[in-house]
């Protein structure tokens, strides 16, 4: 596995960024500054601080990659791409208020910039302005890609609904686990994969085969981020050291190691059962106890099946060669394990 950026990514963030800026400038003033902060575009005052993108822009690269695996150029992609990473960060926007997250990217939370209200609108405003550039987009199936995103926000929206449920159980299967990543993450993974193709008229045959690859390396990416949100370093994760264990997520690699009968388990339990804070001692023993009761090891094996999938996925869609790599790549790059 590499730990270096596919081109492709950077490629990517270079076309979409300017469009990205361009379409922001449709909303009102005051939430534009939040979206654009959030974005990385402006800094707290609104004076300009780089190209946009905060993040790592992989779905717009994953987005313009489908529109070239239909033989289209990746400029024909771009519409999609632009709609994918707005709802992306639609999702972050009210998911760092909902978790409380005080630092993203490496700076402070929209929310704890411009209030809980801004940072909610801004949310909201950026879900509405992807449909919107998909059904004013002139590609021949615009309307399709428009559907796909729809169909992919109600999956992420339940899968962040079942997120926040699972806070007040103490119940939760590795299944519904399953699940609730499947639809939080993976299923905006498969439409990124698979939109830009759609867009661009794709067969059914291309579009369903690069859903699936984005359904798998979504899965593995959502289970590589739960390791590193337990044993990943700051630097890497751009949030505090442990900190899905100090929010006592239901992360995966905690539900797998809840699920098991051993001390280990059951100690596990009772600690995160207490009702006063987490201090650092005790964060230190729950990441010991989860990789005692084999929560990381049954994480790093289910991530690498679902690569494995994934791979399997590209291998039997028919689509040109240095596509397929490049897909590979990406794949590769966001199920890295830097810990």
């Amino acid at each position: 596995m590499t730990t270096t950026m596919p081109a492709g990514v950077a490629a990517a963030r270079d076309l979409v960024g300017p469009a990205i800026g361009g379409w922001l400038e449709r909303l009102s003033p005051d939430v534009r500054i939040v979206a654009a902060y959030h974005l990385g575009f402006v800094d707290a005052d609104g004076a300009p601080s780089g190209n946009g993108q905060g993040g790592k822009a992989l779905r717009p690269a994953l987005a313009l990659l489908s529109a070239r695996a239909a033989g289209a150029p990746p400029e024909r992609g771009v519409a999609a791409a632009a709609a994918v990473e707005f709802v992306h960060n639609f999702s972050l926007l009210h998911d760092d208020i909902m978790d409380g997250d005080t630092e993203r990217r490496h700076r402070p939370t929209a929310w704890t910039v411009f209030g809980v209200g801004s940072a909610i609108l801004a949310g909201d405003a950026l879900l509405c302005l992807a449909q919107d550039i998909l059904l004013t987009d002139p590609a021949p199936q615009a309307v399709w890609a428009a559907r796909c995103l729809s169909a992919a926000v109600h999956r992420l929206i339940a899968g962040q609904g079942a997120d926040l449920a699972f806070e007040r159980r103490e119940d939760v299967t590795l299944d519904e686990c399953l699940q609730m990543a499947g639809d939080k993450t993976a299923a905006l993974m498969a439409c990124a994969c698979s939109i830009g193709a759609i867009g661009v008229g794709a067969p059914a045959e291309l579009a369903m085969g690069l859903a699936g690859f984005g359904a798998h390396a979504g899965l593995a990416f959502q289970l590589t981020d739960d390791l590193l949100g337990i044993w990943g370093a700051p630097e890497i994760t751009g949030k505090p050291v442990r900190a899905d264990l100090r929010a006592r997520k239901k992360s995966l690699p905690v539900v797998a190691a809840l699920s098991q009968d051993s001390q280990a388990a059951r100690d596990l339990g009772a600690l995160l059962a207490r009702p006063d804070a987490l201090d650092e001692d005790d964060l230190l023993r729950a990441a010991d106890l989860v990789e005692a009761a084999g929560g990381r090891e049954w994480a790093e094996g289910e991530a690498d099946a679902q690569l494995a999938a994934a791979t399997k996925c590209l291998a039997e869609t028919e689509m040109p060669d240095d596509v397929r790599a490049e897909f590979a790549a990406i794949a590769d790059f966001i199920t890295v394990r830097q810990n």
